[in-house]
Formats: C-alpha cells, sequence, structure tokens
C-alpha cells in the first residue's frame, strides 16, 4: 500500500472518531479490504451482544475481504471497545484507536492513542468528548492482535469457496442482511 492511501485512511478513522466520540459513541470496528492496491470499500460490524457474538461478528469482516480476493486489509477498532464487547482484558494503550495493516504474509499494528476531552464550548455531560491524540508509538510487525482481530485478519486471506456465479455480490447482500453496513467504492459497487 502506498503512504498517500494508508495516510488517507488513517486521517479518514482518525475522523470517524472524533465524529463518533463527538456523538458519544465510539465507531465499530471496521474492515478496509484492497485488491492490487485498490479500496473495495469501507464495512462495518454489525451490531454485537457481547461476548460469542462479537468475537464471531468481528471476525466475520473478513468474509467481504475473502470474497473479494484481497490482497491486503486494514483493520480499525478501539481497544476498549473491543475488550468490553469481546469479554476480553484491553491489551495494549487504552483509549486507543487500532489500525493493522495485513497481508498474507503477516502484519504491522499501528496505535493511536488518545486521551478524551470535552469538547470545547460544551456542557461537560460526560457523553461527548473530543480525542486528544497523543503521539504514536512505533509500528509494530506482526504486533499482538486481539483474538476476534486476528482471526478476521487470518480469514481474510482464506478463499471462500461458494458455489454461485457472483460470490463476491453475493457475500455484499449476505453481509447487508446480517446487519453490516457496507460501503463499497465506485469500482467495486454491484
Amino acid at each position: 500500500m502506498d503512504t498517500q492511501v494508508w495516510d488517507a485512511l488513517v486521517a479518514s478513522m482518525k475522523n470517524a472518531y472524533t465524529a463518533g466520540l463527538g456523538d458519544g459513541t465510539v465507531p465499530r470496528p471496521v474492515i478496509m479490504p484492497l485488491v492490487r492496491g485498490e479500496l473495495v470499500g469501507l464495512i462495518w460490524v454489525r451490531p454485537l451482544k457481547s461476548g460469542d457474538d462479537a468475537l464471531t461478528g468481528i471476525a466475520q469482516l473478513s468474509n467481504i475481504a475473502a470474497a473479494a480476493g484481497a490482497d491486503e486489509v486494514v483493520l480499525a477498532w478501539e481497544s476498549r471497545d473491543v475488550a468490553t464487547a469481546c469479554e476480553l482484558p484491553v491489551v495494549g494503550p487504552a483509549p486507543c484507536l487500532n489500525m493493522v495493516h495485513a497481508t498474507k504474509d503477516g502484519h504491522i499494528l499501528h496505535q493511536f492513542p488518545y486521551t478524551e476531552q470535552p469538547p470545547a464550548g460544551s456542557p461537560d455531560d460526560g457523553a461527548a468528548v473530543a480525542p486528544e491524540w497523543l503521539p504514536a508509538p512505533e509500528p509494530q510487525p506482526d504486533g499482538e492482535l486481539v483474538g476476534p482481530v486476528r482471526a478476521a485478519v487470518d480469514y481474510s486471506f482464506t478463499p471462500l469457496e461458494l458455489d454461485h456465479p457472483s460470490p463476491f455480490g453475493v457475500t455484499v447482500i449476505l453481509m447487508e442482511e446480517d446487519g453490516f453496513n457496507v460501503r463499497l467504492t465506485e469500482a467495486f459497487a454491484p
């Protein structure tokens, strides 16, 4: 992935976090598959129940990457949010936007820790906050990933065996029916 695409994805996720936290929510985990350097789209995880459903839902993000034949993926998630949903201990800094860039040959974990500050000029009701981005640690080749994210990375490069004339198209439809928010780029839109 070239630096310009990576920087755009990081900026997009930071903007999403700023907007989401300003509304009192953390954006859900998202996968961004790429095929030959071209972004397929952004796919946010479906609404999750705590525990096994969260583990499964995050791992299922891989379906669209596998169906598209992605050769690289980027996943983004918030440390505390995923740990809480999956009933796992928090790994790494928190609060923290994590982004992993992965290929079938390995991955690099990027972490963007932040503190939560009341937005300027807003009442201090505690619901809405603004991230104050802290210095990012060095990217970690093969850095530790929480279980469901590790599964999503691994399964992204496992071809789906669907007996259907359009495995990608049917995967998109099935994921949307399951509640995933799928936003494809023009090149991959049906």
